[in-house]
């Protein structure tokens, strides 16, 4: 594959992604039980925002750069904490110069007892990422296809876990191949907390997808989504979604908190706007 998340890591849509893992992280922690979490296309761990990829795009300035130091509201303040406390944690002083990817942000929130499986196909990703947690007991790395992770790797002996599913959508058939992983995912794992991270390039296609994950099971499904601008030929990414299978009671109020904030200061455009849809049972 030729994706790096390097140039992309910190942006708008990383934003948003990690603070409903932190969230959905947090929700899990509040019962004694241990739990998994299986990250499926996990990246590098780690970004340098001072790198060669970053600097090429710089996206992550209208992203983690905007809200990072940034004053908010107590009640949002209180729910984006556990967030914004991982990335001032992999920077320890006043400069941002590194972003934490899904499986760091992870670990540092996990409990000694809970278990992390970040799985990474890129040999150069996979390596760095081995590398980042080579002495952290409390998780393993792997390196194979992240659609066939899903099935290889449920249910979890825990009985309880979150499965993050971040592809990096350089196929044609990507959400095809989702919809796939998650009839296998939620056949072994009913109760599981499922996290569909997915770009909006194409309405229509978007809404394709949504329609075909409904019948997969009895799970309830909550889909999120942040646009920092207008669409436009050209400009890249303005909009990003969030699907979640068995999510958390009480994280669509949470995000109904979250999300103005981040539209306010994340917005490019009067075409900013966010949308929260329950959609019920998927079956």
């Amino acid at each position: 594959m030729n994706y790096r998340h390097s140039y992309h890591a910190g942006n708008f849509a990383d934003v948003l992604k990690h603070v409903v893992l932190t969230r959905v992280i947090t929700y899990l922690k509040r019962k004694p039980q241990a739990f998994r979490l299986i990250d499926t296309h996990a990246g590098a761990g780690r970004y340098d925002l001072s790198g060669t990829e970053a600097g090429k795009t710089g996206e992550w300035r209208d992203g983690i750069g905007r809200i990072w130091d940034v004053a908010a509201p107590d009640d949002v303040a209180q729910l984006i904490a556990p967030y914004l406390e991982v990335v001032r944690a992999v920077n320890g002083d006043d400069a941002l110069r590194f972003y934490p990817g899904s499986p760091l942000i992870a670990q540092f929130l996990m409990r000694p007892s809970d278990r992390l499986i970040a799985n990474e196909l890129h040999d150069e990703d996979a390596g760095l990422l081995r590398a980042e947690f080579t002495r952290v007991r409390q998780a393993k790395v792997m390196a194979m296809d992240g659609y066939t992770a899903v099935k290889a790797l449920l249910p979890p002996p825990e009985r309880r876990g979150i499965v993050l599913i971040d592809p990096p959508f350089e196929e044609a058939d990507e959400f095809e191949r989702i919809v796939g992983a998650l009839r296998d995912g939620l056949r072994r794992f009913a109760h599981g907390v499922f996290i569909i991270w997915y770009p909006v390039k194409n309405e229509a296609a978007v809404e394709r997808f949504v329609a075909s994950t409904q019948g997969l099971g009895s799970a309830p499904v909550l889909d999120v989504r942040l646009a920092v601008g207008k669409p436009f030929a050209g400009l890249g990414l303005t909009e990003t979604g969030v699907m979640l299978f068995n999510p958390p009671y009480g994280l669509a109020q949470e995000l109904k908190c979250i999300l103005p904030w981040l539209v306010a200061h994340l917005s490019e455009d009067d075409g900013a706007h966010f949308e929260i849809r329950e959609l019920g049972a998927a079956g």
